[in-house]
């Protein structure tokens, strides 16, 4: 923790020399040791949350204090505050109160994604997190994203090229094979690119799963922005959710029209008897 000048002089006069640790320094380390503890209740909720999420539980605040927080519930407003920022950023997982009277919670995937790895063993934990900061740099850079320019930002995350990360695994893996087979990305060589460079766009099930707008949201609340900081990608997520709906009409009507063709052929298909 930075010391500031005043703190510095009273620790410095000769007073405390012969008094032996000034009360400041020793409010310091209080506040050290709190703030050591905090941090250590926010990772224990994390994993707390993550293995409710894969059990599919929904969590009570009295849960949260009894079983994690403990004797640090004056705190919980700021760690539940701090995990749940931790869990949308990281992992891609909102916590959502669902009870504001027993202050139940549940945990959702944000943006709707499916995806979350998969979570195929006990050890693996959710990534749609990492996979919407990379659909948001996709959109952001004319819906195809040089790969250089993906591993420049997911660096900015401490996520690198060929180096296992401790939540993500090895990365390389997981957007060229995992999330391409998953259908959430697509990878693809440059056309006439030599030597052979390689760009990502999004995959099909990411169009289907999440939108731009969606996703522009996201990336400019976590940034403390708004969507129209973003004229141009605004303009183009605002135009993909009119075609959007446009298409959910069409299919409507086409469905409709599909069940009254269906009825009308069942109805006349029956035989009835003839009136005599």
């Amino acid at each position: 923790m930075a010391v500031t000048p005043s703190i510095k002089s009273y620790q410095g006069s000769s007073s405390q020399e012969k008094e032996g640790p000034s009360t400041s320094q020793a409010l310091l380390d209080t506040g050290s040791l709190l703030r050591d503890a905090i941090e250590d209740k926010v990772a224990d909720l994390v994993g707390f949350l993550l293995l409710k999420y894969k059990t599919k539980e929904p969590i009570t605040k009295a849960e949260v204090l009894s079983s994690v927080i403990k004797e640090y519930k004056d705190h919980f407003p700021m760690i539940f505050d701090q995990v749940s920022e931790c869990m949308q950023l990281v992992f891609g997982i909102d916590v959502k109160e669902v009870d504001p009277t027993s202050h139940t919670y549940v945990l959702v995937n944000t943006l709707g994604l499916t995806c979350n790895g998969m979570l195929n063993d006990e050890q693996s934990v959710p990534k749609t997190g990492l996979l919407i900061n990379i659909l948001g740099v996709i959109f952001m850079n004319g819906n195809c994203a040089p790969e250089e320019v993906i591993w420049k930002m997911l660096s900015v995350m401490g996520v690198y090229d060929g180096r296992e990360h401790f939540i993500y695994g090895e990365p390389r893996q997981l957007l060229t094979r995992v999330w391409v087979q998953e259908q959430y990305l697509e990878y693809r060589q440059v056309p006439k690119s030599d030597p052979a460079q390689y760009e990502f766009l999004w995959g099909p099930r990411a169009h289907v799963e999440t939108t731009k707008l969606k996703v522009l949201e996201f990336l400019t609340q976590i940034n403390d922005t708004i969507p129209m900081a973003f004229p141009h990608c605004y303009e183009e997520a605002l135009k993909d959710e009119e075609e959007r709906s446009q298409g959910r009409v069409i299919v409507s009507e086409n469905g409709a029209a599909r069940t009254r063709v269906w009825a009308y052929s069942r109805a006349t298909s029956i035989s009835f008897p003839c009136p005599k």
